[in-house]
């Protein structure tokens, strides 16, 4: 199925990577946001191994290096402030430092890939899927606001709580892995005066890591904790900014001015650590991309590869395949591999960033075609 009219759903990393790849091949792309505007926000995140190929098959893999945190070491106290350990050589964000990955702000490499969209692609921001209805020649798709419209192909690029999955595949609770632990992150004022630094705070439950963003012009906090019986959801905020409140009062430290902070962040995010598995990623003509399909979690440190290599080979295998079926299956064996590894990752010893040797082998677990 060389070209066609696709949507797709999720404005992320992993829906901007098919996107831009979609359209390059010929494809007439309309993406779906739900949020009303890009993303601010989010944390460190890192583009590694076969990642890079993908960017610099973009053009933009020079924009992403001069995006880079730059982040020269990292160290960590204790609850009264105290240094415990400081090291140059690695981060608890991104690992090992003298290597070709590169790490920057999600917000940042989203800024990236859609300025290099251009206008080939038609953004629906503040809208979102609420029906879909598949027949042997399309999608007829039902939107929250915009009148209803027939595509080809759908693509559920829309995270962790697809809205797509669920109408497509089923409840969530079917896929969902949850990992232990919820996480929480925020921006502030770099009110620690962090100078290309990032300093942090464990306990048995908490995890507490600020860091400088940016050059030094702001600051990211993240809020990593075993979750609990009554731990929130991911819809209700205020809930969230309540429990984070009583959950990290005692820890000590800078916890009083950061949780100030929270309640002032205009970019708060809050969800569980899990993993999503299914037999499959596609159902007829629609299809699952990035978090959607096969989140990994921020435990593996690879899940902006895996979008940013998911929507490469989702839009080669399509324009190279004869029909749908096809393209979606060889999406599926090409990717397989790659998800398994990366998704045990976040499995085994306390996460990827505790094993560089794993994390490197796994950031190669495929060879880019050239589609």
């Amino acid at each position: 199925m060389r070209t066609g009219n696709v949507l797709v759903s999720g404005a992320g990393i992993a829906g901007v990577s098919t996107a831009y790849w979609l359209a390059r091949h010929g494809w007439r792309v309309t993406v779906v946001e739900r949020a009303p505007a890009p993303r601010a926000g989010g944390q460190a995140i890192d583009v590694r191994g076969s990642a890079l190929g993908v960017v610099e098959r973009m053009g933009v893999l020079d924009q992403v290096r001069g995006a880079r945190t730059a982040i020269r070491g990292m160290n960590m106290v204790d609850a009264a402030g105290r240094e415990l350990m400081r090291d140059t050589g690695t981060t608890l964000t991104g690992g090992v430092i003298a290597n070709d990955d590169v790490e920057l702000m999600r917000d940042d490499l989203s800024r990236i890939l859609t300025e290099a969209i251009g206008r080939t692609v038609e953004f629906r921001f503040g809208d979102s899927v609420t029906a879909m209805m598949q027949d042997d020649s399309g999608v007829d798709v039902t939107f929250e606001h915009a009148q209803p419209r027939r595509f080809d192909l759908v693509v559920g690029a829309d995270g962790l709580h697809s809205q797509v999955r669920a109408l497509a595949f089923g409840a969530e609770d079917r896929f969902a892995h949850p990992l232990g632990r919820h996480i929480a992150i925020f921006s502030s004022e770099n009110f620690l005066d962090l100078d290309h630094w990032q300093t942090g705070l464990r306990t048995p439950d908490h995890l507490v890591v600020v860091m400088s963003a940016r050059h030094n012009t702001e600051a990211r906090t993240i809020l990593n904790f075993r979750s609990t019986s009554d731990t929130p959801g991911h819809r209700d905020t205020q809930r969230q900014k309540e429990f984070l409140a009583e959950h990290f009062a005692e820890v000590g430290w800078e916890l009083p001015r950061l949780l100030d902070a929270m309640w002032r962040a205009p970019d708060f995010y809050f969800d569980q650590m899990c993993q999503i598995k299914l037999t499959s990623w596609s159902a007829g003509r629609i299809v699952l991309a990035g978090d959607a399909a096969h989140c990994a979690s921020p435990m593996s440190g690879q899940g902006t590869s895996l979008a940013l290599v998911g929507g490469y080979v989702l839009a080669g295998e399509l324009s190279t395949a004869d029909d749908h079926r096809a393209g979606f299956d060889g999406y599926r064996r090409a990717m397989a591999g790659y998800v398994a590894a990366n998704q045990a990752l976040a499995t085994r010893d306390g996460g990827a960033l505790s094993r560089p040797d794993a994390l490197a082998e796994a950031s190669h677990a495929i060879t880019l075609a050239d589609y």
